[in-house]
């Protein structure tokens, strides 16, 4: 059992959702920092600039929630979240971009990623339920 989870003789306490945000923009990895202070049950553990620094950062940090941005100089988001995936992180990765397309959903599996948020959407309603529908997914996986 995950710390996320309760069994039948405890009740539902759920341990902070610990998240690592990427991003080359410092002015986003702010924003961002902001949010999550804001959103209840999450906590920011750390942030990095690049690809390279995020994944140092996640296995040293081992968080739930990867927010990573897509498009950065070096390792791009894609091949950080395959990265992180191969490196059997406990991480859940959600990629994130300005762009207006989301990404194609084999594209994004095959990189390990959970979800596709825009940044102009990210919120704390849409962390909470992003969230909520990826651990959904995730626990049933587990269960198989």
């Amino acid at each position: 059992m995950d710390r996320h989870q309760s069994s039948p003789s405890q009740p539902a306490v759920r341990s902070p959702v610990t998240v690592v945000t990427v991003d080359d923009q410092e002015i986003f990895r702010r924003a961002a920092r902001s949010l999550i202070e804001a959103a209840p049950g999450f906590v920011q553990i750390g942030e990095a600039a690049s690809g390279a620094e995020a994944l140092a950062l996640v296995a040293e940090l081992q968080p739930d929630l990867v927010l990573l941005d897509m498009r950065m100089p070096g390792v791009d988001g894609l091949e950080t979240a395959r990265r992180i995936a191969l490196a059997e992180s406990p991480a859940i990765v959600v990629l994130i971009s300005l762009a207006d397309e989301p990404l194609q959903p084999t594209a994004m599996a095959s990189a390990g990623a959970a979800a596709y948020l825009r940044k102009q959407d990210l919120s704390v309603t849409t962390l909470d339920a992003t969230w909520a529908r990826v651990r959904a997914a995730d626990q049933a996986r587990s269960a198989r």
